[in-house]
C-alpha cells in the first residue's frame, strides 16, 4: 500500500546552542586472524558532547565538520573537529532524530522518529525544513535514509514501512514493507540500486526505485537479525547481523552469500560501513568496540572503547576517517585510517 503527501514545511532556525567539547586520543587496537592476535597501533580520538545528548548517528560533511543526531535533545549537532566546538540546531517540539546523512545538495537530511518526518537542515542558513509522512500515516519509527541516483531520498521505518521523498517537489510516499515490522538500515549501490535491512524480519530487500516495490532476499542464517547494510564499490551488500553476531556479504550478480563470525563469544554486530578502499567497519556491542574487517585477508582488527557501554550505533566516514557515535558515553569517536 502506498501513501502520498505534498511539500515539506519550514521551521525558523531557533536558537543554536554552542557546545564546548573535550578531545582525548589514544593508540590501541588488536588483530584477530588465522595466526591469532597481535597488538597494533592507530590513532583514535574522542569528542565529548554535553551529558544526555545520546548521539545516535553521525555524518561527516564535505566542509570538514561532522553532523550528529542529538536524539535525547531533539536537535541536530554539528562538530568542528579542528576547533573542538559544536553547535546544536533544534528540530522542533517532539523531535527525536535517529539517522543523518549528507545529501547531494550538501544539506543534512534527518530521519526524525519523534516528528514522524524527514527533516532537511541547510548547512549555511541552518534553516529547518520538515517533510512529514503522508496524512493518516501511522507512527513509522523512522530509522535511516539514503539517496538514489535520481536525487530522491529513501527511508526506513522499523514499524513496517519504507518510503521516499522527492526534494524537487516535496512529495513523500510510504510503502508497506513485505513481512511487516523491521526495516532499519538502507544503502544505495554504485549503479543506483537501493537495499534495506529488516531487523525484525531477518532479511534484506531490494527496492525497485521506479515502482517502489521491494523484493526480499533471504540470508543463509535464519533469524540472524539483519540490522544495517552498506554497499561496496562492486555493488555487493554488506550486512551487520545483530542476533547472530556476524557480518555477511551478498553478491547480487551471482546471488551468493559469504558470512564471517565476529571475534568473541558474545558478539552483537550493530553498524556496518564500507570505506573508500572497500574495507569493512562494524560496531560490536558485545566487545564494546569498533571492528575493522579486511575482506581479502579475512582478518578483524578491534578498536575497543576506553569507556564501558559505548554503544556505537552507527558508522560513517570520508577518505581517511571513520566516525562513530558513542550513544552510551555522549561522545563521537574518530579512527584515523590514513595513518
Amino acid at each position: 500500500m502506498r501513501h502520498l503527501h505534498g511539500a515539506g514545511s519550514r521551521f525558523s532556525k531557533g536558537k543554536q546552542a554552542p557546545v564546548c567539547l573535550k578531545v582525548t586520543a589514544l593508540l590501541a587496537a588488536v588483530w584477530f586472524g588465522a595466526t591469532g592476535t597481535a597488538v597494533w597501533a592507530a590513532e583514535v580520538r574522542y569528542f565529548s558532547l554535553p551529558a544526555g545528548t545520546h548521539p545516535h548517528d553521525v555524518a561527516p560533511a564535505p566542509d570538514g565538520t561532522v553532523w550528529y543526531t542529538a536524539q535525547a535533545r531533539g536537535a541536530l549537532g554539528r562538530l568542528d573537529p579542528e576547533s573542538g566546538q559544536a553547535e546544536e540546531i533544534p528540530l522542533g517540539d517532539g523531535s527525536a532524530p535517529h539517522g543523518v546523512i549528507v545529501g547531494p545538495d550538501g544539506a543534512a537530511w534527518v530521519t526524525d522518529g519523534g516528528l514522524n518526518a524527514i527533516v532537511r537542515v541547510d548547512p549555511a542558513t541552518k534553516e529547518v525544513t520538515a517533510f512529514p509522512l503522508p496524512a493518516g500515516s501511522a507512527h513509522a519509527n523512522l530509522n535511516t535514509a539514503t539517496f538514489d541516483h535520481r536525487g530522491r531520498l529513501w527511508f526506513t521505518g522499523q514499524n513496517g514501512v519504507y518510503g521516499r521523498v522527492d526534494p524537487s517537489t516535496g512529495a513523500t510516499e510510504v510503502f508497506d514493507a513485505p513481512g511487516g515490522r523491521g526495516p532499519y538500515g538502507i544503502t544505495t549501490t554504485p549503479t543506483g540500486e537501493v537495499y534495506y535491512a529488516s531487523l525484525a524480519g531477518s532479511h534484506i530487500a531490494r527496492i525497485d526505485v521506479a515502482s517502489g516495490e521491494a523484493t526480499v532476499v533471504e540470508p543463509p542464517t535464519a533469524g540472524q537479525g539483519a540490522r544495517r547494510v552498506w554497499s561496496d564499490s562492486r555493488g555487493r551488500i554488506w550486512v551487520s547481523e545483530w542476533n547472530a553476531g556476524q557480518v555477511s556479504v551478498f553478491d547480487p550478480n551471482s546471488g551468493s552469500w559469504r558470512t564471517w563470525k565476529l571475534p568473541g563469544e558474545r558478539s552483537r554486530a550493530y553498524a556496518v560501513y564500507v570505506d573508500e578502499n572497500d574495507e569493512v567497519w562494524l560496531s560490536d556491542f558485545g566487545a564494546n568496540a569498533i571492528l575493522h574487517f579486511d575482506p581479502v585477508a579475512e582478518m578483524f582488527t578491534s578498536y575497543p572503547s576506553d569507556r564501558p557501554n559505548a554503544s556505537v550505533r552507527q558508522l560513517l566516514g570520508r577518505p581517511g576517517e571513520v566516525w562513530g557515535a558513542e550513544s552510551g558515553t555522549d561522545r563521537l569517536v574518530l579512527i584515523d585510517t590514513a595513518e
